[in-house]
């Protein structure tokens, strides 16, 4: 893995880059303060614009770091944030990052998040050297999984009750992609 931080990368649609304090209101309203947003996640919905503020204050001065990814989805149509996908774990041993994303609830079936998944996992593979690139969601949340796919990630299996987010206790789908099946279809 190379450790290059998090990057600016651009789609059609989309700028992912880097999150600055500014992005605190658009991500309170767009994502962050919404229970249907956070019902599949791991955080609970913010209660309040402060914990929005402070938990970017906590993430602004980790891009110092070589191995912190974590973009903002700025949508070009209007220039909001509009939802945000990370690495959420990295295993260096094996060139491997675990993938977590949401969107704005505006946003949803519009072939966004495939858009910014499909770009993150060509940059971790292009740009930080790596050799498998994997997502989950729970078993609850299919359409989560359906924007895996669509992102050319393959279904991996379901690990039974090995994961725990804002539903409690859960089953995990898993899907990956591996530099040589990306190389293959000539990314």
């Amino acid at each position: 893995m190379k450790k290059t931080g998090t990057q600016t990368i651009e789609t059609e649609r989309l700028v992912l880059r880097r999150f600055v304090m500014e992005d605190a209101p658009d991500m309170y309203r767009n994502w962050a303060s919404d229970p249907e947003v956070t019902r599949y996640l791991t955080w609970p919905a913010h209660t309040g614009p402060e914990i929005t503020s402070m938990i970017l204050k906590e993430w602004i001065p980790q891009y110092e770091q070589g191995d912190f990814f974590n973009w903002a989805i700025i949508y070009k149509e209007n220039s909001e944030a509009i939802g945000n996908i990370s690495v959420v774990k990295v295993q260096e041993s094996i060139d491997a990052a675990d993938i977590g994303y949401c969107l704005g609830r505006a946003y949803w079936g519009r072939g966004i998040m495939p858009e910014a998944l499909k770009a993150v996992i060509d940059w971790l593979f292009e740009e930080a050297g790596m050799n498998r690139v994997a997502a989950t969601h729970d078993r609850n949340n299919p359409k989560s999984g359906k924007v895996m796919q669509k992102a050319g990630m393959q279904y991996e299996g379901v690990l039974r009750q090995a994961g725990r987010n804002n539903q409690g206790i859960c089953d995990e789908v898993w899907y990956s992609i591996l530099r040589s099946e990306w190389e293959k279809k000539g990314r």
